[in-house]
């Protein structure tokens, strides 16, 4: 069975620009909708974390008004909890790229703190995109594009264009004025080219084999396009 890598924060907090730690973590429509889809095609899905820590699901994201409501949040819950390999992650030191057809970074505040400054995690998108296999990020993912660092200093993504959660999003969802950085203006200090969408509406942006999504809601259409780049 082919198998997809999902790259995940091991971060349980998102420090905030006066020290506070918000409890955080993975966005769980992020891991389960991507999954599902993934699953039915015939994928096995297998989860790398900074030193093989196990997920933590950012509470919020199971509350009903991100769900559509009770039973979809019930659904979205009971998928995370089938979800075996969010309970034996691999260490991202041990990820072995030859054996994954796609390489995926699920959201949430949560690499926001860890994958937005790992070296290992930046290694392996810069492997992954130059490899040419399908390379997608969502949400706040792409706070871990800001790692991928060539030897020069410059950013492997600069010039590519993204979708990622945006000011506006950040500044609706309360925390704009708390954080340290916002993703949208750091990308774009690096070079990335963000192709902002309206807020919390899906926003898939595909260049070359890079596959990105701007919120939650862009999760099952980021995971529709990866599946179409793989036939």
């Amino acid at each position: 069975m082919p198998k997809i890598l999902f790259v995940m924060t091991g971060a349980d907090h998102w420090t905030l620009a006066d020290g506070t730690k918000h409890p955080t973590g993975f966005w769980a429509e992020e891991a389960a909708a991507p999954y599902e889809a993934f699953t039915a095609a015939g994928y096995e899905v297998v989860v790398a974390t900074p030193g093989g820590v196990v997920p933590t699901v950012d509470r919020s994201s199971l509350a009903p008004e991100f769900n559509g409501g009770q039973e979809g949040a019930d659904k979205v819950e009971a998928t995370l909890a089938s979800i075996a390999a969010l309970r034996h992650p691999l260490a991202l030191d041990d990820v072995d790229l030859a054996e994954y057809a796609v390489v995926f970074y699920p959201g949430g505040h949560g690499p926001m703190e860890d994958l937005a400054v790992d070296a290992t995690s930046g290694k392996l998108l810069i492997d992954a995109l130059r490899s040419g296999r399908p390379l997608a990020v969502v949400c706040h993912g792409p706070a871990a594009l800001l790692a991928a660092t060539d030897s020069d200093g410059t950013n492997a993504f600069a010039g590519y264009e993204v979708a990622a959660f945006t000011n506006d999003e950040e500044t609706q969802s309360g925390f704009a004025d708390k954080a340290k950085w916002l993703l949208e203006n750091r990308l774009v200090e690096a070079g990335v080219d963000v192709r902002a969408g309206e807020p919390w509406v899906p926003n898939v942006v595909v260049d070359r084999n890079l596959i990105t999504g701007q919120n939650p809601a862009s999760s099952a259409p980021l995971a529709a396009e990866v599946l179409k780049k793989l036939g």
